[in-house]
C-alpha cells in the first residue's frame, strides 16, 4: 500500500505506479474539482500542488508523489465555511464563464501568492503562464490576484502588529 497525504487526511491506495495522479484522485477519492484537459501537461487545468509546489497531475504518476502531501481544489479553502481569499475575488472580478480551467487557474495563482504575495504583472503572467483559458478572461484573472494579495498584504501587517506585541508584551 502506498500512502498520501490529501488536503490534510491520510490516505491510502493499492494503484499501478504509473499511474497518473490526476486519475488516482478523480476515480479513487472522487475528487472531481481537478480536471483532464490535454493529458500532456500543456492546459493547466490539472494542476495540483505536491508540497506546496503546483504540478501537472494529469502526467505525474503516482509513484513520484508517494508519501507527498496533496492538496487539491477542494483542499484549498481553509473550511467548507469559507472560502479562500482568490476564490472570493474570483467572484467578486466575475472570472469564471465555463469554468473548466478554473481549478487549476486557483492552484497555480495560489502557489504564486505563497511564493510572492505582492507580485507585479510580469510575476503573474510568469506563474500563469502554463494556464490556458480558452474564454479569455487573462486579465480578469490578473486582477483577481492583485484583489487577493491585497488579503496577503493585510495578513502579512496584521501577523507582524501581533508579532510586535507579543514581542512589546502588549
Amino acid at each position: 500500500m502506498a500512502v498520501l497525504i490529501v488536503n490534510g487526511t491520510r490516505e491510502e491506495f493499492d494503484v499501478d505506479p504509473s499511474t497518473p495522479l490526476l486519475w488516482v484522485l478523480r476515480e479513487k477519492l472522487a475528487l472531481t474539482g481537478t480536471k483532464f484537459g490535454c493529458g500532456i501537461a500543456q492546459c493547466g487545468a490539472c494542476t495540483v500542488h505536491v508540497d506546496g509546489n503546483p504540478i501537472r497531475s494529469c502526467n505525474t504518476p503516482f509513484s513520484a508523489v508517494q508519501g507527498k502531501e496533496i492538496t487539491t481544489i477542494e483542499g484549498l479553502a481553509p473550511s467548507s465555511e469559507e472560502l479562500h481569499p482568490l476564490q472570493s475575488a474570483w467572484i467578486e472580478h466575475q472570472v469564471p464563464q465555463c469554468g473548466y480551467c478554473q481549478s487549476g487557474q486557483l492552484m497555480s495563482a495560489a502557489a504564486l501568492l505563497a511564493s510572492n504575495p505582492n507580485p507585479d504583472d510580469a510575476a503573474i503572467d510568469s506563474a500563469m503562464r502554463g494556464n490556458i483559458c480558452r474564454c479569455g478572461m487573462y486579465g480578469r484573472i490578473r486582477q483577481a490576484i492583485k484583489t487577493s494579495a491585497t488579503y496577503y498584504e493585510v495578513a502579512s501587517t496584521s501577523e507582524l502588529t501581533a508579532t510586535a506585541q507579543e514581542v512589546s508584551g502588549e
